[in-house]
């Protein structure tokens, strides 16, 4: 029996070694966040309305993140920790391109600890746990420079091609992947690909494969006068110059902010080194090499790539802000970072095996303190301060008053559809049912899962909050006065020093129309 090669053995060894990393990671998140939480972020439960069809399109945003939940939904129903599941399986696989990545030209234990680093940034990490278009555009932007490298690097042309089909399933999970494409077009640039054939005909591969799947999206943006474009617009507005600057420096602040735990994780790497007695080395000759920074070992070609397109996301976002004054919100900035672990290479030195050790406990420890600290903060901490805190909604409890208002005033029919907002109307929805559906704001195009007039025949249940939302809006206003049945319930918010939350109600009864198999 012939013996297993040591360079296979290591790599299968601390293969399966991150795995068991990122599936730890994953359900350390998923679950006290789950335990922690009655109900899950507001984009998190955007996507659980969003799911309740295919559709080619949203008027908000591209439509990959909600048919992936489309999918989840049909398979477990609609439990509040299935966001939290969702959003973290796009961070640890996003982490497990970044290995592949950086296995291209890194030894496996270089590359693990890059994937240590990365993992406790913020937004593989806590904001890892909010499934979003942000979040869910992880893996597909860290898949996608993956192939690019392959296809830089070997040429093959099926990297071309695997290539322009993820990057069109990250279009098509938000427009921001066209900054990732600009960095792409720069390194090419920089790197004098453009004069080489291959690099065209790769070009051409990935440019039909890109095109193909995203056709459908595309004839839907235009159908529907690429509304989404419309809503980005909008976000990106401010009122002032000067108000936008001051956005700017926020933005970038809070980024500082979201990379902190990757510095905190080095900083203790650094004291740790520096205290432990594993760093007397044998002879001189060994201390030169074991002190050698290990960006060294990297080719100026790989960091020509890693410093290209890892920089370029964030640094052109903030130039162009701040030349055309437009708001920026910390989050949009999710997938600017994913290269920065690779970063770390240039000030990290020593034996590998040592230092892949320390940094997996000082990582580990991180996780848990952060973890925990998060849970118990939007938790229980939140509940006894009376915060309100969307983390503690009572989304049960009103979905229960809802239900019981809805029974006693139309017996006999069950409920199908809530006329509401996204997130009042969602959280009412999930605890009442598979069956019953959102018609957010009373807007035909927000909820092209309902097929109106029709599905409104056996009546429907209206609600709107001045607590948790503001005024309604007018078309959803409209309606409520429309409604002959009215009232108000209440709800505490969380603990006794909590707000009430309003519960304006009213239903639109049934119409003659109503058929037998639509009432059941």
């Amino acid at each position: 029996m012939r013996a297993r090669p040591p360079a296979l053995a290591t790599r299968r060894n601390l293969s399966s070694q991150l795995a068991l990393y990122l599936v730890f990671i994953a359900l350390l998140w998923t679950t006290l966040t789950a335990i922690s939480h009655k109900a899950p972020d507001l984009d998190g439960m955007e996507e659980l309305v969003w799911a309740a069809s295919f559709e080619l399109g949203y008027l908000k945003h591209p439509p990959f993140p909600s048919w992936i939940m489309a999918i989840l939904t049909s398979l477990v129903g609609r439990p509040i920790w299935l966001t939290f599941a969702a959003g973290m399986f796009s961070s640890v696989l996003g982490l497990w391109f970044i290995w592949k990545l950086a296995c291209e030209f890194l030894s496996q234990r270089r590359a693990f600890m890059v994937v240590l680093i990365s993992s406790v940034s913020i937004y593989f990490s806590l904001r890892g746990t909010i499934f979003n278009h942000n979040t869910a555009q992880l893996w597909s932007v860290t898949a996608s420079i993956w192939l690019f490298y392959r296809a830089t690097r070997g040429g093959r042309l099926s990297s071309w091609l695997w290539l322009g089909a993820v990057a069109a399933l990250s279009t098509m999970t938000k427009y921001s992947a066209l900054i990732l494409f600009a960095a792409f077009f720069l390194y090419l640039l920089r790197s004098a690909a453009f004069t080489r054939k291959q690099t065209w005909q790769g070009l051409g591969l990935a440019l039909l494969a890109y095109l193909l799947v995203l056709s459908p999206h595309l004839y839907w943006l235009i159908a529907n006068d690429f509304a989404p474009f419309r809503y980005m617009d909008g976000s990106l507005e401010t009122h002032t110059r000067w108000e936008a600057y001051k956005e700017l420096l926020k933005f970038t602040l809070d980024q500082l902010a979201r990379l902190s735990p990757m510095i905190v994780a080095l900083i203790a790497l650094h004291i740790w080194n520096r205290r432990s007695s594993h760093r007397v080395n044998y002879d001189p000759g060994a201390d030169v090499r074991q002190a050698r920074r290990y960006a060294n070992a990297i080719s100026p070609q790989d960091k020509q790539f890693l410093l290209w397109v890892g920089l370029t996301p964030f640094i052109s976002t903030v130039l162009i802000s701040a030349v055309l004054g437009t708001r920026l919100v910390a989050s949009w900035a999710t997938t600017f970072f994913v290269l920065y672990g690779f970063y770390a290479l240039w000030i990290m030195y020593g034996r590998e095996r040592i230092q892949l050790r320390r940094l997996a406990v000082i990582v580990i420890v991180l996780h848990i303190l952060m973890a925990g600290g998060y849970a118990l903060a939007r938790g229980p901490l939140a509940w006894h301060a009376g915060r309100d805190s969307r983390a503690t909604f009572p989304g049960p409890e009103i979905s229960a008053q809802m239900q019981q208002v809805w029974d006693e005033h139309m017996p006999g029919i069950p409920l199908r559809v809530i006329v509401s907002d996204t997130w009042l109307g969602g959280n009412i929805a999930v605890h009442a049912g598979p069956q019953v559906q959102v018609y957010i704001d009373a807007d035909p195009a927000a909820s092209p899962w309902l097929n109106l007039p029709k599905d409104l025949d056996c009546g429907a249940l209206i609600v709107y909050s001045l607590q948790t939302r503001g005024a309604p809006q007018p078309a959803l206003a409209a309606l409520y006065e429309q409604a002959p049945i009215k009232g108000l319930r209440a709800q505490r918010w969380s603990s006794e020093r909590s707000p009430m939350i309003d519960l304006h109600w009213a239903i639109l009864p049934a119409r003659p129309s109503c058929a037998p198999d639509q009432a059941r």
